[in-house]
């Protein structure tokens, strides 16, 4: 199921980076943004729900929940966008996630160095959203730019992967 999500949040990650360029609607992104974001929110309870009927392995209570930071963050810039809504709640909640995702990197190491690499992504996207939409910095141009190589470096290119089993 990781390469499903990860090639949808590539695809919403891909639609938002030219978002911020100009380049698409806020409202028009909106809907990838709550697509995504519910295919993540449903995956992860799905994994809660069988994994509670089951042996209630706490990783993948780890891995429902970290993959939850994704859903949420999607279906609340769906929201902000679709509702034309002030980001700075969002902002601050992305500075919560980036802060999250730096110690799910270091963990990540421990198995594959690679996720590691691609947590540190996350966090560092994640606190650009922070600086953009929390504390207003003029760096729209800029995020725009991150979110389209993050979406293809951390996402895309590894779900697809992970789905044709070249991983």
């Amino acid at each position: 199921m990781l390469g499903i999500v990860l090639l949808y949040v590539g695809a919403v990650l891909f639609v938002n980076g030219f978002m911020l360029l100009g380049y698409a609607d806020a409202k028009g992104a909106a809907v990838m943004n709550f697509l995504t974001g519910l295919l993540g929110l449903v995956i992860n309870i799905i994994i809660i729900a069988v994994n509670a009927v089951g042996k209630g392995d706490p990783a993948l209570y780890y891995a429902a929940g970290t993959g939850l930071l994704f859903a949420f963050t999607y279906l609340y810039v769906g929201a902000v966008n679709m509702f034309s809504l002030d980001g700075r709640g969002l902002g601050w909640y992305c500075l919560f996630v980036a802060i999250t995702a730096l110690p799910s990197s270091w963990l990540a190491f421990d198995s594959d160095y690679r996720f590691g690499i691609i947590w540190l992504g996350w966090a560092f996207l994640w606190f650009v959203y922070f600086l953009l939409l929390a504390l207003k910095l003029e760096i729209v141009k800029f995020a725009g730019y991150a979110t389209l190589v993050i979406a293809v470096v951390t996402a895309w290119i590894p779900g697809y992967l992970l789905l044709a089993e070249r991983w």
